[in-house]
């Protein structure tokens, strides 16, 4: 394969990185091609390549044969990479995104109290029932198998969680970061946000998050708390030739 950069920053290409270190355990494909199983994640990567260089064809052909036919996969890179896609391929959805990374000036000294609960298997259901009512972003089945996933429950009723997704070596991405409309404004996120860093710390490593470009008031949110812009990088769902 050409125009590989393997030395490259591990953000530049976190899902890959992460397949191929911390969460090789759930890595299926190839070396030009690896994903998450269809319940963990929607995660699709490809190796790197340095900004500006188009993805070379066998790696749209073997995430295609990784997918399947007329499947819609996800994939993040420059917006270059996706400005000429294949024959047979089109975009299912598109947009832009941010990448940003904890600062000294991010605090995690809180308080967890008694209001804060790990959550697992046993959970899944109310997860996915927050999630729907909350659209942070994707979230499967098994997604909590991927790192620590915290909670708070009122009157039995998960009304705020947050969690770690991508793990490239010596960070974790914070995700799922969602409140129910009702209890929004109590800093709930905030409390959450911080107790993952904690943890992601205590482990030495760096947090980092994603957000939906259009997405100002969580920006905005975990700009305050500490995350600074790294980089803009592009979302795309793309379905693969039938």
């Amino acid at each position: 394969m050409t125009a590989v950069a393997a030395d490259l920053h591990p953000l530049d290409n976190p899902a890959w990185a992460s397949l191929t270190g911390p969460h090789a355990r759930f890595a299926e494909g190839t070396g030009l091609a690896l994903r998450y199983p269809p319940d963990v994640s929607p995660f699709m990567a490809v190796p790197p390549i340095p900004d500006g260089a188009p993805i070379p064809v066998e790696v749209w052909d073997a995430v295609a044969e990784l997918a399947g036919p007329g499947q819609v996969v996800a994939l993040s890179g420059t917006p270059e990479a996706f400005e000429k896609l294949p024959a047979g391929w089109d975009f299912a959805m598109r947009g832009e995104g941010v990448q940003l990374v904890a600062t000294d000036a991010f605090d995690t000294d809180v308080d967890l109290g008694t209001e804060i609960i790990e959550l697992g298997a046993a959970d899944v259901p109310d997860m996915l029932a927050l999630i729907a009512r909350t659209q942070p972003g994707p979230f499967l089945p098994r997604t909590y198998q991927l790192g620590t996933y915290l909670g708070i429950r009122r009157e039995g009723t998960l009304i705020a969680m947050a969690g770690e997704r991508l793990h490239p070596p010596g960070w974790t991405e914070i995700s799922a970061v969602c409140t129910d409309a009702p209890y929004r404004g109590q800093g709930l996120a905030t409390t959450l946000v911080r107790a993952i860093g904690r943890g992601i710390r205590e482990r030495g490593e760096t947090p980092m998050m994603h957000a939906a470009a259009v997405n100002t008031r969580a920006i905005g949110l975990y700009e305050s708390l500490g995350f600074a812009l790294r980089r803009r990088t592009a979302f795309v769902g793309l379905r693969t030739p039938e």
